[in-house]
């Protein structure tokens, strides 16, 4: 396993500098897990993260929103009775119930509050989070009692639009399928060889923290800005979790959003990638990245490199980012 990179250079004649040659770095990193390639612009080619009016868009929102308390219950589905006797799954005020789109032979959604139609990044505190993915997890357990053959599971987020949310309110979204997403069946080639990834960036630049059972640092080839990992030790899948992991990882997950609202992303994504247990010392995966919205024209930050290349072009560098992350999951900022 090897931390792959080239450096390139980018030549024109600059209109801002009276049209003299400029060179301009370029760097291209692999991920020696995937083998996803991404390409690291210089600091500063990109548009910063443009705030948005949250409160605005919450009100905006709220009158016609099925998860506020006033239309969860009677807008939201529920499971057979072979699979949730109550219907839906409760932890703490986090409620799951399925989701009405069939991204997965089985589908969730679980809110972390029916109450709060609004929660920015640094509001996500450990035990709403740990109460949400414990409704996860019990999801999870519960539909592979019922259906042992949908073993390829994982938890997702969406918040906030910029991230692909269709709905405001904050809300996590789980799946179980009889067959793996793309990345799941690259990961379940090398799983083996997570531990392995780990020590290669234990004293590297991009290592942030270990918390005990999980370990944090920024991705050497991030598939989007500021891309943040978690890796959990002996577990394969979401539902292998206990409850003293789960909080775990929702302390370090609390932590990560910190440092999004730091950077100025109002909005992520979070995908806990579970594969089928084969090898003896499984690790799982965590993968968080910021989302935004950019400029006045609202400016998306996923274009043709990573939606029809699949290849990430960001200039956040991982350094730089685990650096921050350093700071705020020490407690320092």
């Amino acid at each position: 396993m090897e931390l792959r990179r080239e450096q390139l250079e980018a030549e024109f004649l600059d209109p801002r500098r009276a049209f003299e040659p400029v060179r301009l770095p370029l760097e291209i990193r692999w991920d020696p897990l995937t083998g996803e390639s991404c390409r690291l612009l210089p600091a500063g080619s990109l548009p910063q993260p443009e705030q948005q009016d949250l409160d605005e868009l919450a009100a905006q929102t709220r009158p016609t929103c099925p998860f506020c308390p006033e239309r969860i219950e009677t807008t939201t589905p529920r499971f057979a009775h072979a699979v949730c006797r109550d219907g839906r799954f409760r932890r703490g005020e986090a409620l799951l119930f399925p989701n009405l789109v069939p991204y997965a032979k089985w589908s969730s959604v679980s809110v972390y509050s029916p109450r709060h139609h609004l929660l920015r990044l640094d509001e996500l505190t450990p035990s709403r989070i740990a109460d949400n993915l414990l409704t996860q997890i019990t999801f999870a357990c519960a539909v592979l009692r019922h259906d042992p053959s949908s073993r390829w599971v994982s938890v997702n987020a969406n918040q906030m639009p910029p991230s692909g949310s269709s709905i405001f309110h904050p809300h996590l979204q789980g799946s179980a399928n009889p067959e793996p997403t793309t990345v799941q069946r690259l990961l379940a080639d090398v799983v083996s060889s997570v531990r392995e990834y780990v020590e290669l960036e234990r004293h590297s630049e991009r290592w942030i923290t270990s918390t005990g059972r999980v370990v944090w640092l920024a991705s050497f080839a991030p598939v989007g800005p500021a891309e943040i990992r978690a890796v959990i030790a002996d577990a394969a899948s979401p539902e292998e979790l206990d409850e003293p992991a789960v909080r775990e990882l929702a302390h370090g997950i609390s932590d990560a959003l910190r440092l999004y609202a730091a950077l100025g992303f109002q909005s992520f994504n979070l995908a806990m990638l579970g594969v089928p247990r084969t090898a003896e010392r499984p690790a799982l995966l965590v993968r968080l990245v910021g989302r935004a919205y950019f400029g006045p024209q609202l400016r998306s930050d996923a274009m043709w490199s990573e939606r029809l290349h699949a290849e990430a072009a960001t200039d956040l560098a991982p350094e730089s980012v685990a650096e921050r992350g350093r700071e705020i999951f020490s407690g320092r900022s």
